[in-house]
């Protein structure tokens, strides 16, 4: 105890000891609980620090990031002009709420958002993750058609993808299709027309992979022809649907999608969540076929990976749906605490800025011709069943049986033993399944490039031995 008159050891500016390595691996393993992660069997993986594209743990041990921090960032990790551009918004203000009020770093962000999106997205609503971003554009495709000039409140029901992956909120689970993640809360959930996977790999029989963009769009006219007087939109993650397992949708599918939805008078909502910012080549996925969607999702890479925040970019048409007088009730009565938040918003301008300083994007092709060329080799291996790529996004499919396209049966963890396998060589990779995905950030160089397709080769090779 100090004698009375003494300064305090806090008022000395003396600091008491951090917690000891065993104690933060304790705690993490006791206190924290984990996404998508059973604690009774979770092991501490703790990262400290990052530089780049690597990752530092507590002991100092480096891995390259090969899933670009669960395929949010985009440029490195402490990019020194995204560091500076928070830092110059903590300057000035932390955060300001969106709910009728405002700040210009956030103005800003909202007028660069509608110059780079695909024509005729002009208006920005800001939340703080890819599922709240979903849920947004549920939300106002529903209240749109019960007061747009024409109203038509029959129109509640959304047409989805098998095997779909929109978040994990209430409504963005409702569209999504990943059984093993959501059956449990069935009772909860809204129902969806459901339309088929448009899978690559696994087609149809009979059905060659030359005509499987017109066979898949067969089946969704027929549902949407169906049900066009109830729906209120279509729902897609364009050309690759990530958690099914990186699905690569045919060539044309996308943009037959929009066509259905302008002909039977249903909006379209664009996930781009995992996909844009630059991912399969273009800033946007909906870019590759030309496809303006109604409403457009954007979250992960948005802020280059550092600080959550989402947008769900809207036409005219459905902005001018909500405009009226306060009696009205027209307004969009949802929003988020930290919806639009100025650090945010700062680390996205930078974000945006260094696709042009660095052009991120005229740098991509010699990356995903490098990546093709291990994704080639590694297609070779017996227990490959299939390898798909979209610009830097990559999915290595393990299955048991080859020929007939069997996969192993999840509860064997062949892709997680095959990331596991990765790690321990140094290179952090997470798989989907019986899928190894490769998605690096776009700032990876080809040297680190090959590190990271040859530890996943390896851990393959290790994975899938009887």
């Amino acid at each position: 105890m100090e004698r009375p008159g003494t300064l305090s050891a806090f008022e000395r500016g003396e600091r008491p000891l951090g917690p000891t390595r065993a104690e933060l691996l304790r705690w993490d393993r006791e206190l924290v609980w984990h996404a998508f992660t059973q604690m009774a069997e979770y092991e501490p993986f703790v990262i400290e620090r990052a530089e780049g594209c690597e990752l530092f743990d507590l002991d100092g041990q480096a891995y390259l990031d090969g899933v670009s921090s669960l395929w949010c960032n985009v440029h490195g990790h402490r990019h020194p002009r995204i560091d500076a551009a928070i830092i110059e918004q903590l300057g000035k203000v932390a955060h300001v709420t969106s709910l009728g009020m405002s700040n210009p770093t956030t103005i800003r962000l909202a007028q660069r958002l509608v110059e780079l999106s695909p024509a005729g997205l002009e208006h920005v609503f800001f939340s703080d993750n890819g599922a709240t971003a979903v849920e947004v554009a549920l939300k106002m495709a529903f209240q749109y058609w019960r007061q747009c000039a024409t109203p038509r409140p029959e129109k509640t029901k959304y047409l989805a993808f098998d095997s779909a992956y929109h978040g994990d909120t209430l409504g963005s689970v409702s569209v999504g299709g990943v059984a093993r993640f959501h059956e449990v809360f069935r009772p909860l959930l809204f129902e969806v027309v459901r339309g088929p996977l448009p899978d690559s790999y696994r087609l149809p029989a009979g059905v060659a992979p030359v005509e499987a963009a017109q066979h898949y769009l067969g089946i969704v006219e027929r549902l949407v022809r169906e049900h066009q007087d109830e729906l209120a939109a279509i729902v897609i993650e364009p050309l690759v649907q990530g958690a099914a397992g990186m699905v690569m949708h045919p060539p044309g599918f996308l943009r037959g999608v929009r066509e259905l939805a302008t002909r039977y008078n249903v909006l379209l909502i664009a996930d781009e969540v995992a996909v844009g910012m630059g991912r399969t080549g273009r800033m946007f996925a909906c870019e590759h076929e030309a496809v303006a969607p109604d409403l457009l999702c954007l979250a992960k890479g948005l802020t280059g990976g550092y600080l959550p925040l989402a947008a769900t970019l809207a036409t005219r048409r459905v902005w001018d749906a909500f405009l009226g007088d306060y009696a009205s009730s027209r307004t969009f009565f949802h929003g988020h605490t930290y919806g639009g938040n100025p650090l945010g918003a700062a680390a996205a301008l930078a974000t945006l800025d260094l696709f042009t300083e660095e052009r991120t994007l005229e740098g991509l092709p010699a990356k995903s011709a490098r990546l093709a060329e291990h994704l080639a080799r590694i297609a070779q291996w017996p227990q490959v069943g299939d390898v798909r790529q979209c610009g830097l996004i990559a999915g290595i499919e393990l299955v048991r049986d080859r020929s007939g396209k069997i996969g192993y049966d999840w509860s064997e963890r062949r892709g997680l033993r095959a990331c596991h396998s990765a790690i321990r060589q140094g290179v952090w990779l997470r798989p989907l399944g019986n899928v190894v995905v490769i998605m690096p950030p776009l700032s990876i160089s080809l040297e680190q490039l090959d590190r990271i397709c040859r530890a996943a080769e390896r851990g393959i090779q290790e994975a899938t031995i009887a």
